[in-house]
C-alpha cells in the first residue's frame, strides 16, 4: 500500500535517513522503533509527503507520490509528536476547523464531530477550552482531529509521550480498536516497546539513520536466540559488583537499571552460581535471579548497545 525506496534525507552535512526501504501493507500496524535522533520523524515526514527526500522514491499503491502527493494526503492522517491544537479555542471548535481544511461542512462535519468526540471518550468534554485539558486528554484530542476525514492510514509519532497511564491505556485501545473495526492501516512509533508489542504486526528499528533491523516480533525475538537475557534484581548496587559483572568473558551486553541489572549471554553459559556467590562477597542483596523471556527490548539492546528510552 505505502512503500519507501531507497529514501537518503541529508540535512547539508548529515543524513538524517540513509538507503531506507520500508513497506506497509493495507490494514496492518507497523510499528518505526529507534532513540531519540535515529531518523524516525524525519522517515514519517517523507512518507507522508511532508518532506521531499534527497534520493529515493515514495510509492502509494504503487505509484510516486513525490510529486503529485494528493492522492496520499486525501486519504492519510497524521498524529505528531507535538501537540497540534488551538488551546484557546474548545475542543468541538478545534475539531470544526480542522474539519473545515479536510473539506468537511454543514451537516456531514457535525456528525463527524460527534461520532469522533465519542470514539475519543470527550464528547462530555467538547465545549470546554482546551488549555484546562490534561496532556492525556489533549493527546486524544490530537488523534481525534487525524480521524475526522475517516483516513485509510493514520500515522502516529510517539502519540503517548508524557501522559498518565489510563489515557495511554485508552489511546492504545483506540488504535487497536480502529484497526480491528474499521481495517485502518496505522504506523506507530513509540519510545515504550510495551507498546509495540501490544499492537504491531511488523516491527522497524532504526538507528543513527540505518534500518538495522526488520519483521514480525517472532523473527526479531529469534535474532537473539543464541542468547539468554539474565535479569538481577536488587534494592541498591555496589560499584565493585557491576564492575566484575562487566567484566566477566561470558557477559556479551550488560544494561544497568536502579533496581535491575539485565545480562545478555550466550545460550549454553550457566553463570547463575557465579553472580550468586559474588553479590554474597559483595554484600549485594539479591531480591531475584532469573532467565527473561527475550523481548524486543533485549533485541533493541543487541543491536544499538542501548536502551530505547536512552
Amino acid at each position: 500500500m505505502l512503500e519507501l525506496i531507497d529514501i537518503t534525507k541529508k540535512f547539508k552535512q548529515t543524513e538524517a535517513v540513509k538507503n531506507m526501504n520500508m513497506y506497509i501493507g493495507r490494514g496492518e500496524i507497523v510499528g518505526l522503533l529507534g532513540p531519540n535522533g535515529a531518523g524516525k520523524s524525519t522517515a514519517i515526514s517523507m512518507l507522508s509527503s511532508l518532506v521531499e527526500p534527497t534520493s529515493g522514491d515514495v510509492k502509494f499503491q504503487n505509484k510516486s507520490i513525490i510529486k503529485n502527493p494528493q492522492s496520499l494526503r486525501k486519504i492519510i492522517g497524521i498524529v505528531p509528536q507535538e501537540i497540534a491544537l488551538y488551546e484557546d479555542l474548545s475542543a468541538e471548535e478545534n475539531m470544526k476547523f480542522f474539519g473545515r481544511i479536510y473539506g468537511l461542512k454543514g451537516q456531514k462535519l457535525q456528525e463527524k464531530v460527534n461520532e469522533v468526540l465519542e470514539h475519543i471518550g470527550l464528547t462530555e468534554r467538547r465545549k470546554d477550552i482546551v488549555k484546562k485539558f490534561s496532556g492525556g486528554m489533549k493527546r486524544r484530542l490530537n488523534i481525534g482531529v487525524a480521524m475526522l476525514h475517516d483516513p485509510e492510514i493514520l500515522v502516529m509519532d510517539e502519540p503517548t509521550v508524557g501522559i498518565e497511564p489510563q489515557s495511554r491505556n485508552y489511546i492504545l485501545q483506540t488504535v487497536k480498536r480502529l484497526n480491528e473495526e474499521r481495517q485502518m492501516t496505522v504506523l506507530y512509533t513509540s519510545h515504550y516497546m510495551e507498546e509495540v508489542e501490544y499492537l504491531c504486526d511488523r516491527i522497524y528499528i532504526m538507528d543513527k539513520g540505518n534500518l538495522i533491523a526488520s519483521g514480525t516480533k517472532d523473527e526479531i525475538k529469534q535474532i537473539l536466540s543464541l542468547e539468554n537475557t539474565i535479569s538481577i534484581k536488587a534494592d541498591y548496587w555496589n560499584e565493585d559488583f557491576i564492575e566484575k559483572l562487566r567484566e566477566h568473558p561470558q557477559v556479551n551486553r550488560m544494561n544497568i537499571e536502579e533496581k535491575e541489572i539485565v545480562l545478555v549471554v550466550s545460550k549454553n553459559v550457566n553463570i547463575f552460581s557465579e553472580i550468586a556467590h559474588l553479590a554474597e562477597v559483595m554484600n549485594v542483596p539479591l531480591r531475584s535471579l532469573d532467565v527473561k523471556k527475550v523481548t524486543l527490548e533485549d533485541v533493541f539492546l543487541h543491536l544499538t548497545g542501548r536502551a530505547l528510552r536512552d
